[in-house]
């Protein structure tokens, strides 16, 4: 009797490299590093952990990587893309100068840039300080006349008995 082996298809071979990339999964944008990439996924490093989205949309130069999340273990995630990764182009980005100083049409981040959210943040930092100038100088005003009528009578006493 002949014992069936299950067919196991050799796995693909992935490439060993340190790749910044943008990823956006979870309604945001964040950094990424692709630690290795093959044809048909990669796996990746973040920062603020593994993303907990099902798919994400990976951007490294004017691609754009739409992939699942088939694997996670603390900040790194394994990715599987349906369709086929152009590795080499993906890889020579990094080198090619050309490519790195032009854009590509039409491809826009889709996030605020950070100097906006700096600003509003710098000019409601500005506001809540001055709404608590505002109301310390009334309290102190405030209070300033509740002495000031406190002392009053006392003060008229003693310049009545000094003759003044």
């Amino acid at each position: 009797m002949a014992t069936r082996v299950p067919h196991h298809r050799p796995r693909e071979l992935r490439r060993r490299v340190v790749l910044p990339a943008r990823m956006h999964a979870d309604s945001s944008w964040c950094d990424a590093c692709i630690l290795n990439i093959s044809s048909r996924g990669m796996m990746i490093h973040v920062g603020r952990g593994a993303p907990r989205a099902d798919t994400i949309e990976l951007r490294r130069g004017a691609h754009v990587i739409l992939a699942r999340v088939v694997w996670r273990d603390g900040s790194r995630a394994g990715l599987h893309c349906e369709d086929r990764l152009p590795v080499e182009e993906i890889l020579s980005l990094g080198q090619a100068s050309a490519l790195q100083l032009t854009a590509a049409p039409g491809l826009t981040e889709r996030r605020e840039p950070r100097r906006q959210h700096d600003r509003s943040r710098s000019q409601g930092r500005i506001a809540e300080f001055a709404s608590v100038g505002v109301i310390a100088a009334s309290l102190a005003l405030t209070l300033l006349g509740i002495v000031e009528q406190a002392l009053a009578a006392p003060m008229d006493a003693i310049r009545a008995a000094l003759g003044g």
